[in-house]
């Protein structure tokens, strides 16, 4: 009986369970990467990252999002783009800068994405995303993965076919399956029975992503999909513990203590990654995931989520940890 301990192979590479962190556009850098390895995933994907921005040098994109710690292998680089050349040359750079596996993102249904024919607009374009795939593995040398979504819209099935395709012709070696359609973006169930059609009809692996929300939605997509293994994306956010819990290394939620411990090591991670004050505006999307897993007054809280430096974050932290060693005392 499959288990989430499990170790599994994905492109030649052992990983030692089948948990992985999607990813996460605007968010998944290497310090949340880092984060979630520290926490037991077992493997950790990048924020997307534009082949075009890499492929004709973008010095602040290079520099930004190639950035790898040694510590959080194995990792995958996800990249979008519509062009076989230029994902070739990015992919090349992508190789270059340590990555142990190449994601190419054929499901993102943001408009600016899909308008440039990158994203979910390639599952109307299977031609087109099967010559990227080829030449993404031929400019890395890596291992290549897909996300992909059904189709467009409700019993659109063409993100099916492509899947087949990708892995006949391609050569993928695993699909990223998010069993929503295009037209739905995060709204609605996801069909984790759809995900187990897609499971069954290819040979490679196949990890199932989608409304994981919570411990007992990831497990139960886990079983009903059948799939090798299972992507955490929104229902990690602020939530490293939750890949503890799934493995089995921890019971229920963190105490404050931790919450305070963990949101200090990411504003110092944050610091280093983008400057102490980039790093202030860049956490203020962070740091509501954080408060709500402490019981705050309204004021406390406000401070929290607020904060405009992160000096002012850490003032709010040294009140948190004050007011939670007094009420303990």
């Amino acid at each position: 009986m499959r288990k989430l301990t499990d170790s599994w192979t994905l492109g030649g590479i052992e990983l030692p369970n089948r948990l992985v962190l999607a990813p996460l556009a605007g968010i998944g850098n290497w310090f949340v990467r880092l984060q979630a390895k520290r926490h037991g995933a077992g493997l950790v994907v990048s924020e997307m990252v534009s082949s075009f921005g890499l492929g004709y040098g973008n010095e602040r994109t290079v520099k930004q999002f190639l950035r790898i710690h040694p510590e959080e292998h194995p990792v995958s680089m996800q990249l979008f783009g519509h062009d076989a050349d230029v994902m070739r040359r990015a992919a090349a750079m992508v190789a270059e800068a340590g990555a142990d596996i190449v994601d190419l993102n054929m499901g993102c249904p943001v408009r600016k994405v899909c308008k440039t024919g990158a994203g979910a607009a390639l599952l109307d374009d299977p031609d087109k995303a099967v010559a990227i795939a080829k030449a993404a593995a031929e400019g890395s040398g890596l291992p290549v993965t897909v996300k992909l979504r059904p189709g467009q819209r409700p019993g659109d099935r063409a993100g099916v076919e492509l899947a087949r395709r990708l892995a006949d012709e391609a050569g993928v070696a695993g699909i990223s399956f998010h069993p929503r359609h295009a037209s739905q973006q995060h709204k609605g169930k996801p069909d984790y029975d759809l995900a187990r059609e897609v499971v069954e009809a290819l040979d490679v692996p196949v990890i199932v992503s989608g409304g994981l929300l919570s411990d007992d939605r990831a497990g139960e997509a886990f079983e009903r999909s059948g799939a090798d293994a299972v992507m955490l994306a929104r229902g990690s956010l602020g939530n490293p513990w939750m890949f503890e819990r799934l493995l089995g290394l921890r019971e229920g939620e963190p105490t404050p203590a931790e919450v305070v411990e963990e949101l200090a090591w990411t504003i110092v991670r944050c610091e280093e990654h983008l400057g102490v004050d980039r790093a202030g505006h860049y956490l203020r999307k962070f740091y509501p995931w954080y408060a709500e897993r402490l019981l705050l007054s309204k004021d406390l809280k406000q401070a929290l989520v607020t904060a405009p430096t992160t000096a002012d974050a850490r003032t709010a932290l040294e009140r948190i940890a004050g007011l939670e060693t007094a009420a303990a005392a």
